[in-house]
């Protein structure tokens, strides 16, 4: 077997299994890291609060238990492919809320000495969001895929 044919078996197995991965991953990533707020483990639950605080309806730890339940459904949404049309739009508004204390918090965001090249631990925690959005893209990406083949 030569470098081409090892290169482009490696390349079909990735186009094979890369969305179903990146669904899964999504799925798990959310449906774990969500469970954790309405149980009270979370470690991002000081930063939910601090965030809506200024919401109205509900006080914050009520808002984290929303939140934690809203991060579940995007999870389960996204591990079926017949449900991630809703999943992107729950992203996307969950999306809003996680970027928000980038602009609300920045003293939590980032480190006072190095401004906003510097990201404190919480604020790479929220950047890093910038990779699953671009992760559902591909996956929203997929969703006629099935529908253009036939």
């Amino acid at each position: 077997m030569n470098f081409d044919q090892i290169d482009r078996s490696i390349s079909a197995f990735m186009r094979r299994w890369g969305t179903l991965a990146l669904r899964t991953s999504l799925g798990v990533i959310f449906i774990w890291f969500g469970i954790l707020k309405p149980l009270g483990l979370s470690p991002a639950e000081p930063l939910v609060i601090a965030t809506v605080r200024w919401l109205p309806l509900f006080n914050g730890e009520m808002w984290v238990i929303i939140v934690g339940w809203w991060e579940v459904a995007i999870g389960i949404t996204f591990l079926f492919r017949k449900t991630i049309r809703i999943a992107i739009p729950l992203l996307a508004l969950q999306m809003v809320g996680t970027f928000m204390p980038l602009i609300l918090l920045p003293e939590v965001t980032f480190q006072a000495t190095h401004g906003p090249y510097g990201p404190t631990m919480e604020g790479q925690y929220i950047i890093k969001n910038l990779l699953i959005i671009s992760a559902a893209l591909v996956v929203g990406g997929t969703v006629r895929r099935s529908e253009e083949v036939a």
